[in-house]
Formats: C-alpha cells, sequence, structure tokens
C-alpha cells in the first residue's frame, strides 16, 4: 500500500513538472506572439503609406503554404495547424484595425470593387499613394456594397469605374448616383491591359473555359471570338476571376485579368494585351458624401443628372442652351427610370466649373426644361484629358 502511494506521489509530481514545462512553452509562444503583432502594425504603417490594402491575400497564401509544410517536417498535422495559423492571421488583421482606428491622423478610408490586383485596386493605389496620414483600402464585392460603405460612414470615398473606352459607359455606376446622396470629387483614367491568365505551364490550346468581370470580356470581344469552342463566363471581378483560376487548379480555365493580378495569384500571361483597342483606358470617378472644393481658376468638369418635361424639344434645349455658351459637353448618358417606364435620366458632364456666371446662367435657362437638375459635383480634370486636349 505504502509503495502504491509513494508512485502515485512520483507520477504526480512528474505530471506537474510536465505540465510546468507546457506553461513555460505557452509564455514563450505569447510573447512571440506578442512580438509578432507588434510587427503587423509596422506592416499596417507602410502599407497606408503606399496604398496597400491591409488583407494581402497572396502573402496569406504563401505564409499558409509554408505552414503546411514546416508542420509535415516536425510531424505535426499540417491541417490543424494551418487552421490554427489562419486564427492568428486573423488577430493581426484585426489588430491592425484598431491600431489604424486609434491613430491620432485618420487615414482616409477608400473604397473600391474588387481584390488586390483588380483595375481598381491598381488606380486607387496610384491615385492615394503618399498622403501624409496614410490611406486605408478596402476591396468590396460589387459596386453598391462600395458605395453604401460611404454612405453609411465606414468610408470616405469610394473609387469606382464609369466608361470605358472600349466598352462605353458602366451603367450600374450611373445608376448608384441616381440617389442623389453621393456627389462626384474626383475623376481618374488608367490604361488598361487585359492579359489571358492560367496556372503555370499551361498552353493557350488547353483553354476550356475563360473567366472575367463583363467589362474586361467585352474589351476582348475580339481576342476571344479567335478561341473555338471556350466558355466565356462573367465573373465579379477581373483580379477575383484570376483568384478563382488559382483556386481551382484546373489547367483548362483561364482569367482575363491584370498582369499585376497574375503576380499575386502566381498564375502566368499565355496571351498579352488581348484587348480589341491597344488604346484601351477606363475612368473612374471618386465618390463621397460631401462636396470637396474645386478651385474656379483651374480646368474643371461639372457632371449632372436631370430629366427632360415631355414637351417636344426639351434636351434639344438643354444641348443648346450649354452651347450658346460655349460650355462643351464632353459627355452624355440616358438611364432608365425603374419607377416610371419609358422615362429616362440624363446624365451630362460639362467643361466648366458650375460656379462660375456663365454656367450658373446655363443652369438657370435649363431649368425650365426639367422637372428635376441637380449638380453631381465640380471637379478637376484628370490629367489624362488635359494631355489629350494639348495634342495637336
Amino acid at each position: 500500500m505504502t509503495d502504491d502511494v509513494n508512485t502515485n506521489s512520483a507520477d504526480l509530481e512528474t505530471l506537474r513538472k510536465i505540465r510546468t514545462e507546457i506553461e513555460h512553452i505557452d509564455t514563450r509562444i505569447l510573447e512571440a506572439l506578442k512580438e509578432r503583432m507588434g510587427l503587423a502594425i509596422r506592416v499596417a504603417d507602410v502599407k497606408l503609406l503606399s496604398a496597400v490594402a491591409i488583407r494581402d491575400q497572396r502573402r496569406e497564401g504563401q505564409l499558409l503554404e509554408s505552414i503546411r509544410a514546416e508542420a509535415s517536417s516536425l510531424g505535426l498535422d499540417p491541417h490543424r495547424f494551418e487552421q490554427l495559423y489562419r486564427l492568428i492571421i486573423e488577430a493581426s488583421v484585426a489588430q491592425q484595425q484598431t491600431h489604424l482606428e486609434n491613430l491620432p491622423d485618420t487615414p482616409l478610408r477608400v473604397a473600391y470593387q474588387g481584390v488586390e490586383g483588380s483595375y481598381s485596386h491598381l488606380t486607387a493605389q496610384r491615385r492615394y499613394a503618399g498622403r501624409d496620414a496614410g490611406v486605408l483600402l478596402s476591396g468590396f464585392d460589387n459596386f453598391r456594397s462600395a458605395a453604401d460603405s460611404v454612405r453609411t460612414g465606414k468610408n470616405d470615398v469610394a473609387l469606382l469605374p464609369i466608361e470605358n473606352s472600349t466598352a462605353g459607359s458602366i451603367n450600374e455606376t450611373y445608376d448608384l448616383l441616381s440617389a442623389g446622396d453621393l456627389v462626384i470629387n474626383a475623376e481618374e483614367v488608367t490604361e488598361v491591359k487585359h492579359q489571358l491568365l492560367a496556372l503555370p505551364g499551361t498552353k493557350l490550346l488547353t483553354i476550356e473555359r475563360v473567366l472575367s468581370h463583363p467589362q474586361a470580356l467585352a474589351q476582348c470581344e475580339r481576342f476571344l471570338r479567335t478561341l473555338s469552342g471556350v466558355e466565356v463566363r462573367a465573373f465579379s471581378d477581373t483580379a477575383g476571376a484570376a483568384q478563382e483560376v488559382r483556386l481551382v487548379q484546373d489547367p483548362k480555365v483561364a482569367a482575363i485579368a491584370s498582369e499585376t493580378a497574375g503576380t499575386v495569384f502566381g498564375l502566368e500571361v499565355i496571351a498579352a494585351d488581348i484587348q480589341n483597342q491597344a488604346s484601351n483606358y477606363t475612368r473612374f470617378v471618386e465618390l463621397a458624401r460631401e462636396a470637396a472644393n474645386c478651385p474656379a481658376d483651374g480646368a474643371c468638369k461639372t457632371s449632372l443628372v436631370l430629366t427632360t418635361g415631355h414637351a417636344p424639344g426639351d434636351l434639344a434645349d438643354v444641348l443648346t442652351h450649354f452651347a450658346r455658351r460655349n460650355l462643351n459637353l464632353t459627355k452624355i448618358e440616358s438611364r432608365p427610370m425603374p419607377d416610371a417606364p419609358w422615362n429616362y435620366r440624363f446624365y451630362l458632364d460639362v467643361q466648366g466649373h458650375s460656379a462660375t456666371e456663365i454656367f450658373s446662367q446655363a443652369l438657370e435657362a435649363i431649368r425650365p426644361h426639367t422637372k428635376e437638375l441637380r449638380v453631381l459635383g465640380t471637379y478637376p480634370r484628370a490629367r489624362f484629358f488635359e494631355q489629350l486636349a494639348s495634342q495637336p
């Protein structure tokens, strides 16, 4: 009986020592995680200055792949430790978000549609990089979600495409403007070069399905006609289509997206610059809740939305009043009114500042010919248009 008691006491002492060692290891793990969180905050600060999205899916994928390999080499279950590190990544992102929310100088919060490597993301990164207080980019699944994030105050601005030089207007953005609670504060033009992306080593002849955003598919329609028997499928986003190709790991599937998207998701270009026109540009507009100041002495553009009466010639009279005052219309777009069949809203872009006397006169002159008239925004013309105007 005494021997049993002594044996049990020895076992309990051994167990206590082992548990103490585990607790020491747990402490070191927590200390290492604390150090990791500190480094994550430093990463967030660098990303703010360079207008890089906080979530880096390519980096996360590489990390998880490395963790699986390392766990396997150590005799650990790679799938369980991948799950653990997914939780650590989410904790790091949450730590970064908390850090950003508590900064004394609030970064500009920018919404865009798509994922890293999309044309919207690349345009936002180019436009906003270098701001003193930094920039926090957030990608959304669709245009409406990005716009709604501005309406609710989650983001300060949304940068959305509104027209393409090859495929024409992007109607969803126009329809979002009809609600009247967002204004246009800026425009940006991006050259779009589409690449056909696939898994490394894939040959063009093996492709059976191509994914991309409907606008990108329209912009590459001429090339797609040369791919006999290939299924073309619309996707929510160009870079998202590239991400899908990487996820499905099917060598018969390709995506139309930017070269950057290919780099982000580890794909190869199997057909380069496949857009219909060599010069292919997309115009983006910055949407906000409040109008920003636009100096009247600069090269400005004003966007309007209006509906006309039913009197014959109302629309022609509207256009004539601008022409008489030498105010150049650069864009006119009609969109159906969902609650009034066969009635249309007209969106106009006019060169000039809405606060100038001549522009104000034009607005007063057209008002009797309209049932609705709103200024959507006055903003600086994109440098692209200034350079275009200066060409002989």
